[in-house]
Formats: structure tokens, C-alpha cells, sequence
């Protein structure tokens, strides 16, 4: 395992870099919102180690309330994305359960870390900077929760940003309609001629500088290597508090001809919060064994087979099976567990959700290789101290009145649920800075007989505050409410 490490560096070995899933998203998020961040608890001033001095303890820190994990969105052929729906670190549970082994002695670690997040709102100042380094003319004006310039509903080119904290933009250039006046700058400027060949990666670099200097990362690592056809993706990847990042990377985009052609990123400073005591590499690897097991004990052995094997008793798919069939029996009622092997191991800050906030929290980044031979992936495991993580509680089953899916317009919330024909349901809102929870409730016909049939129904809430970036919980069963 190497041992080499950056200039005033004790957190341990580097990692050997390859392009993180957030940012080779950018193409895939583009036009779309989202992100946030907000840190519910703040701790006092005190010199203890929630404002950085001292030993922390559970009087001066405050309790990591995690939510859910939340998976990015998946990139075609890139090794650090895991499949859709599922979150760095957490092992597929439709897959056999993995067992991950280190090659060598693994870090320590620094002993505490801060964690880290974005608070307040995006100024239009800050919006008219970041459009100005992307070269799009005109005012941020309001839509709904969000900042935009340029282009909403044609071609030319858009910027969006979210106005609560950590301010998610994401910017998309079109098709062009027609050329600009001599010496005049438009959104739609026809592009130079392009040959069609991605430009050099140090080109590349430089025509995302000015870019990533608007949003506070000239200072950040690149890596120009991806490209996605003829575009070539610059990803920046940021040091905050001097540790690597991982989830809160910019992606620049730029086109053969030399000029951005989208993006995404977050556009409000981090700032320092909570520091907690950390455990070490090998520790961190174990929760992370841990927890895929527990998810492994519900997997089923396919016995070396290419394909599920029922166990005794269930039907077998496709009918009997024919003489020239391989015959495949499982040993024992579960699957295999896959070996991957961790190569290296880094201390650093990873996206987590605390209150259905984006929050930096103090993780070790585990470089990993996915069997003999196979792809390397970045996988992740929060570092902070046991004692000190509140795990997000299991959903609840809940019966039909569950919110399935909801649509939101500034304070307007209409959600969607399943429920009977005979009965009158009105929803309600609990609003908190990170969430807004959705009950619906029920009143069941008194009088008269009733069909059992369900039908797709909708009601609409009016919130205190607009939506923004805060998650939508189901109050019955726990769960978030995906947008529709």
C-alpha cells in the first residue's frame, strides 16, 4: 500500500485518483434542481470540540442525526458510480453480500475532524458571477426556488441555481439560433467551427478556470481525463480543512470548440461545524463488513450458477429443466459473498444527509478493487465515532394512504397516493428547515356499502415557506417522497 503523502498531510496514504460519479454527472443533472444544505444543531463556543478546541464529548458536540443514503445518479461506464438507488459504501442488496480485505497495514487517522456544510441563501451577486465566467448576458430573476439566467425556453444557454445553501447550479448550453451582432455577447452566439475532436486536456483546463474561480475552486485538483463523445469533462475536486472531498465536486464541460458547454456544481462557501472524535481506517472497514453482512443474511445462494436457483419447495423458472441443463444446487440458502480488496485507504470528508441536508462529514475513502483484476471504485465509510451517529430508522410499512410521489411550485406541494373510493382525504404539512413531513388522513365513509377498489388520487398543500431544496418525508412510514 503506498505510503506517499502531500505536503502537511498526516491523515495518511493518498489514494490514487480516479473521476468521482458526482461530477461526471454533470451531462446527466443538467436543467435539473435539487441539492441543499443546512445544519439544524449548532454547538456553543466554548473552546470544547464542537468549535474545534478540546476533547469532544456529547455535552459539546451534537449527535449526527443521518438520514437515509442517497445515491447519485448512475454514469454509464464510470467505475465510482454504483448502480442507481444505491449509495457509495452500500453493498447492492439485490447482489450477493461483499467482503472488503485490505492488501496492507491501514492509517489511523488525524484522532477528530470538523464536520462541514453550506448555510444561507445564493445572493444574486454570486449568480451574476458565476454567469458572467460562463459568458451568459442579462439579470438572475426568481423561478420558483431558484436563481436562473439566460434561455428557459429556448435555445441559447441556461443557468439555474438553487437559492438555499450549498446553491446546486447546473448550466446547459443549446443549439444556437443565429449569430450575434460583430463585438455584441449573446446566449445563442453561433460557436466557432469544431472539428469534432475533444480538445486537449490542458485547453481544457484553462477554459474552466475562469468558471471555477466564480465558484470558489481555482484552487481544487483537476482531472480532464474524462470524455463523454467529444466533450471533455474537467472535474474538480476540492480540499476542505486540507482533507480530499468526495460528493462535492464541480464538472465543466467543455465542447471541441473550446468553449463550456454545461456544467454543475455547488456555488455557496463550506463552513466549518461540529468537530468530533474519529475512528481509524481499520475500524471504519469493519462497519463497513458489518453492514454488509447484515444486508447478505437476507441474500440468496445461486450455487455457482449463472442464474437464481429456487430453493426446495419455490417453483423453478422456465418449467423443468432439460437434460442438457447445467445442475446447480445451493449449499446453503445464500449467496456467496464477493471479495473486494482495498488498496488504499484516505481520510477524508464525504456527502452524507443529516436532516435532509448535503453535509461533509468525516469519512475514510477506501480505493477498491471490485475482484481479480476487476475496476477500481472509490467506497465510503463515515469515520465519526460510534457513539456519536444516530442511524436513520427503519421505514415503517404503511398501508395505502403512503405519498408516492409529490410536485412542487414555490409554496404549492401537490402529492400523489393510492387510496379507497369511499373515503374523503385531506394532507397536511409539518415544516422543519430541512424537511417538510406529509401526513394524510383519512375519513372513512360512516354510512352505506363500499367498493374495495383504490384509486391514484392528489391533494395539495399550501407550505409556510417555498419548498426549495428540503426533503419530502411520508410521516406514516419514514420514507422520502421522491419527486415526481
Amino acid at each position: 500500500m503506498s505510503t506517499e503523502r502531500p505536503d502537511n498531510d498526516v491523515t495518511g496514504p493518498r489514494r490514487r485518483r480516479t473521476p468521482l460519479a458526482v461530477a461526471s454527472v454533470a451531462a446527466a443533472v443538467l436543467l435539473a434542481g435539487g441539492g441543499g444544505a443546512y445544519w439544524a444543531t449548532t454547538a456553543s463556543g466554548d473552546g470544547g470540540a464542537a468549535d474545534g478546541g478540546g476533547n469532544a464529548s456529547r455535552d459539546a458536540a451534537p449527535v449526527l442525526a443521518l438520514d437515509a443514503a442517497e445515491a447519485a445518479p448512475a454514469t454509464p461506464g464510470d467505475p465510482d458510480t454504483p448502480p442507481p438507488g444505491i449509495a457509495p459504501g452500500e453493498p447492492d442488496p439485490n447482489g450477493p453480500p461483499v467482503v472488503y480485505r485490505a492488501e496492507g497495514k491501514l492509517p489511523d487517522g488525524p484522532g477528530k475532524a470538523a464536520v462541514h456544510r453550506a448555510t444561507g441563501t445564493v445572493t444574486p451577486a454570486e449568480v451574476a458571477r458565476l454567469a458572467k465566467a460562463l459568458g451568459i448576458p442579462g439579470t438572475p430573476r426568481t423561478v420558483d426556488a431558484s436563481w436562473v439566467v439566460g434561455d428557459e425556453d429556448g435555445p441559447g444557454a441556461l443557468l439555474k441555481v438553487t437559492k438555499q445553501a450549498p446553491g446546486t447550479w447546473t448550466f446547459a448550453r443549446t443549439t444556437p439560433v443565429e449569430p450575434c451582432e460583430p463585438g455584441k455577447m449573446c446566449a445563442n452566439q453561433s460557436p466557432p467551427e469544431a472539428d469534432g475532436k475533444p480538445v486537449s486536456e490542458q485547453a481544457a483546463k484553462a477554459a474552466a478556470a475562469p468558471v471555477l474561480k466564480a465558484v470558489g475552486q481555482e484552487d481544487a485538483a483537476l482531472d480532464a481525463a474524462q470524455l463523454m463523445g467529444d466533450v471533455r469533462v474537467v472535474n474538480a475536486e476540492p480540499k476542505v480543512d486540507g482533507l480530499p472531498t468526495y460528493g462535492w465536486t464541480t464538472g465543466v464541460q467543455i465542447g471541441p470548440d473550446g468553449t463550456v458547454a454545461g456544467g454543475s456544481g455547488q456555488l455557496k462557501a463550506l463552513e466549518k461545524g461540529a468537530t468530533y472524535p474519529v475512528i481509524g481506517a481499520e475500524a471504519a472497514l469493519n462497519q463497513l463488513n458489518e453492514a454488509g453482512r447484515a444486508k447478505g443474511d437476507a441474500s440468496r445462494d445461486i450455487g455457482g450458477c449463472a442464474t437464481p436457483v429456487p430453493l426446495e419447495g419455490e417453483p423453478k423458472p422456465g418449467g423443468e429443466p432439460k437434460p442438457s441443463d447445467p445442475q446447480c444446487v445451493p449449499s446453503n440458502g445464500k449467496r456467496a459473498p464477493v471479495q473486494h480488496t482495498v488498496e488504499d485507504a484516505v481520510f477524508g470528508l464525504a456527502l452524507s444527509y443529516v436532516e435532509g441536508r448535503q453535509t461533509l462529514v468525516p469519512s475514510w475513502l477506501f480505493q477498491v478493487r471490485q475482484g481479480s483484476g476487476g475496476p477500481e471504485s472509490t467506497v465510503t465509510q463515515i469515520a465519526v465515532a460510534p457513539e456519536f451517529v444516530e442511524k436513520p430508522a427503519t421505514p415503517t410499512p404503511s398501508g395505502d394512504r403512503k405519498a408516492t410521489s409529490y410536485a412542487a411550485d414555490g409554496r404549492t406541494l401537490e402529492v400523489t397516493f393510492w387510496g379507497g373510493v369511499c373515503s374523503t382525504y385531506t394532507a397536511s404539512a409539518e415544516e422543519s428547515p430541512g424537511q417538510v413531513r406529509i401526513t394524510i388522513t383519512e375519513k372513512p365513509q360512516k354510512d352505506g356499502a363500499c367498493i374495495m377498489i383504490a384509486k391514484e388520487l392528489k391533494r395539495t398543500v399550501t407550505l409556510k415557506e417555498p419548498l426549495g431544496d428540503r426533503t419530502v418525508i411520508d410521516a406514516e412510514s419514514g420514507a422520502t417522497v421522491p419527486r415526481s
